[in-house]
């Protein structure tokens, strides 16, 4: 043979694709993932079971009172108060939302579009402060308003970030003013 018919003989043609195996990486891919999320789900779901415990969110009152502050902003979740990763997800506490905060005499209104509202008592509050972290969310040092409530045998920290930041130091020093006046009165 000539060196030129064994170079020929030798070339073989590309590699087809092989469509079989790419669809069946592809299913088992998809079927995958479909799997963690149903995980995840199972586990908010049992997550809440584990919370059931926990009493209704009281709603408010009829006749709240005069608005001393208000705030639209995001509601970004409740967690064990101390606890920032151990998040609530029973009576819908774990679902973030938009909110609009109202703080009366009477306690804290928590209007959340698409979620359960609910009413915080000025009697059941018991801290205000900035942090940057709550189950799910991290931001800047102090780019989070974080209200400490009771709520049946529980502490419970809620956050929420207002759309202009700047308003939180006056919601911490009003909440803190208004808990210690309440404190003062039992």
């Amino acid at each position: 043979m000539t060196p030129l018919l064994t170079i020929a003989a030798d070339q073989k043609s590309a590699e087809v694709t092989d469509w079989a195996a790419r669809v069946g990486w592809l299913v088992g891919l998809v079927l995958f993932v479909a799997l963690v999320y149903w995980l995840m789900r199972e586990g908010w779901k049992w997550r809440g079971t584990l919370q059931g415990d926990l009493p209704e969110l009281p709603s408010a009152p009829s006749e709240p009172g005069e608005a001393t502050l208000t705030m639209s902003g995001r509601y970004h979740g409740s967690t064990t108060a101390g606890q920032w990763l151990d998040r609530i997800v029973a009576h819908g506490l774990g679902a973030r939302s938009r909110v609009e905060l109202t703080l009366t005499d009477a306690g804290l209104v928590v209007e959340r579009p698409g979620a359960n509202d609910f009413f915080v008592p000025a009697g059941q509050l018991r801290e205000a402060r900035l942090d940057k972290g709550i189950a799910g969310k991290v931001l800047t040092e102090g780019g989070l308003l974080v209200v400490t409530w009771a709520h049946g045998d529980r502490l419970i920290d809620s956050g929420f970030r207002s759309d202009t930041a700047a308003e939180h130091n006056t919601w911490v020093d009003t909440l803190n003013q208004m808990i210690n006046n309440t404190e003062g009165a039992r």
